[in-house]
């Protein structure tokens, strides 16, 4: 059924004709000043774009969070309690990784057999005698250190270690074999 009047059959019924007074829509055909239904009601109006709805087609109000996201766009997703974070592994003895028994770092490096709060204080209380680096197996800077002790009469021996000790329990010095020391 087309309208020979309207120019444009794809917008539904030509507006700017009167209808009679008395005249009812036929079945399926929609009313006067309606658009027909899946029509928008201004052809002129800004359509919606690529994965848009139109409004009041199941769109949440403003400010009203859809259905399975979160209220605020922004916010970090909150840990489950007690999992690791996100790269995070697990410190604890692992023997099903024979490389890494220990766990791995974030970048894949298996950690030492070593840890760097055993290392760090005893560089700092003995590290005149190079306790902590016989600890981590750097045989060589320990006998160094101890030369530098028994050289200086003790006056100068407690620098070094001091400032070795503080660089073990930041985690700078690594064990012989460059794998990072457990916390």
């Amino acid at each position: 059924m087309t309208d020979p009047y309207n120019p444009n059959p794809q917008y539904g019924p030509d507006l700017s004709k009167q209808p009679d007074s008395g005249a009812q829509p036929q079945y399926g055909q929609p009313a006067y000043g309606q658009p027909a239904y899946g029509q928008p009601s201004d052809p002129y109006a800004q359509q919606p774009g690529y994965g848009q709805q139109q409004p009041g087609y199941g769109q949440p109000q403003y400010g009203q969070p859809q259905y399975g996201q979160p209220a605020d766009p922004y916010a970090q997703p909150q840990p489950v309690y007690g999992a690791a974070p996100y790269g995070a592994m697990p410190q604890g003895y692992n023997p099903a990784d024979p490389e890494a028994p220990y766990g791995r770092d974030m970048y894949g490096v298996p950690f030492s057999d070593k840890q760097k709060l055993t290392a760090g204080l005893l560089q700092i209380f003995l590290g005149g005698f190079g306790v902590g680096r016989f600890y981590l197996g750097y045989n060589g800077i320990a006998c160094a250190q101890i030369a530098v002790t028994v050289l200086t009469l003790g006056c100068l021996g407690w620098v070094w270690p001091l400032i070795d000790g503080i660089l073990m329990l930041t985690g700078k010095v690594p064990d012989p074999l460059g794998r990072p020391l457990r916390d």
